[in-house]
C-alpha cells in the first residue's frame, strides 16, 4: 500500500504486476466499494502488465475531501497518483461511479490514455429522475446511513444473488458502514452533477468497451446499447446485474484481459 498527500490528505493506492508486455492499467471502483474489489484480477492481469488501484477519496483508507467530491477532482487524484508512479499512460477501466471518474480523465488528460473501459457504467448523465432519486438518497443518508447503505448494496443484487454472494455482499456492506455520513452524501452530489461524456467518448480514439449487465437495475440495456452505437464503443453484455466485477468474474476478468 502506498499514500500520496492531495491538498493535504491521504490518497492510498497499489501499484502491482510483474509484466511489462502492456502499459499499466488503471482500475477504479465505484460507490461505497473501495480497491479491494480487484483483489480477484490483479494477479493474473498483473503478469503482464503493472496495475494501479486506487481508493478514491472518502473511500477504502482513502481521506475524506468533503466538499471536493466531484469527478473532476476525482480525475485529478489519478493524474496525481500516476505522476507520484512516474506513469505516463495507461488503459483505465471503472466499475461505475469509477466509470464516471474515467470519462473526466479521458476529457483532463486524454494524452495520457490508451483505452478505457466501463464497467457497469455510462457515459450518460443522470436523467432528471434519476437526479431527483439522488436527491431523495441524500436525505435518507442524514436520517439513517447504515439503512441506505444496506439499501443501496442489497437493490444492485438479484434475490438469486444476493443468496449465491451472501457473504461477498455482507462484507461489501461493513466497508461501506465506515464511510461518514458526509462523504457518502457528497459523493451522490458529485454523481449526480457530473457532466454527459458521450461526445468526449465518440471523439476519443483510443480503444472503447462498455461492459453491461443483463439484468443490471440502474442502467437499461437497450439505453446502453444505443451509447454504444453513438460512441463507436465495443460493447459486451453479461448476465446478471450491476455489479460484474462480483456475479461474473470470470468472464469480466476474459475481456478485462483483452485491454491494451
Amino acid at each position: 500500500m502506498m499514500k500520496l498527500l492531495y491538498k493535504d490528505n491521504e490518497i492510498f493506492y497499489t501499484i502491482t504486476g510483474i509484466g511489462h508486455a502492456k502499459i499499466p492499467f488503471v482500475l477504479l471502483h465505484g460507490f461505497l466499494e473501495d480497491m479491494t474489489i480487484w483483489d480477484g484480477f490483479i494477479d493474473g492481469l498483473g503478469k503482464e502488465r503493472q496495475i494501479v488501484c486506487i481508493d478514491l477519496p472518502g473511500h477504502g483508507r482513502s481521506k475524506d475531501f468533503s466538499e471536493s467530491h466531484s469527478m473532476q477532482e476525482m480525475a485529478n487524484i489519478v493524474a496525481a497518483v500516476l505522476k507520484d508512479t512516474g506513469i505516463q499512460q495507461v488503459s483505465l477501466a471503472g466499475h461505475s461511479m469509477g466509470g464516471y471518474v474515467g470519462l473526466e480523465f479521458l476529457d483532463n488528460f486524454p494524452m495520457m490514455l490508451k483505452d478505457i473501459m466501463l464497467i457497469n457504467s455510462t457515459p450518460a448523465e443522470d436523467t432528471v429522475e434519476r437526479k431527483k432519486i439522488r436527491d431523495r438518497s441524500i436525505d435518507i443518508v442524514e436520517a439513517n446511513k447504515d439503512a441506505f447503505v444496506s439499501m443501496a448494496i442489497s437493490n444492485l443484487f438479484s434475490a438469486e444473488s444476493r443468496e449465491v454472494f451472501k457473504a461477498e455482499i455482507d462484507r461489501l456492506k461493513q466497508a461501506a458502514f465506515r464511510l461518514n455520513i458526509e462523504n457518502i452524501q457528497q459523493t451522490l452530489k458529485a454523481m449526480r452533477d457530473r457532466k454527459d461524456h458521450t461526445a468526449s467518448l465518440k471523439k476519443f480514439r483510443g480503444g472503447k468497451m462498455i461492459v453491461a449487465g443483463e439484468d443490471d437495475t440502474l442502467i437499461e440495456i437497450a439505453d446502453i446499447q444505443k451509447l454504444a452505437r453513438t460512441t463507436n464503443s465495443d460493447l459486451i453484455i453479461l448476465e446478471k446485474g450491476h455489479n460484474s466485477w462480483m456475479e461474473m468474474s470470470e468472464k469480466l476478468y476474459k475481456n478485462m484481459y483483452l485491454i491494451d
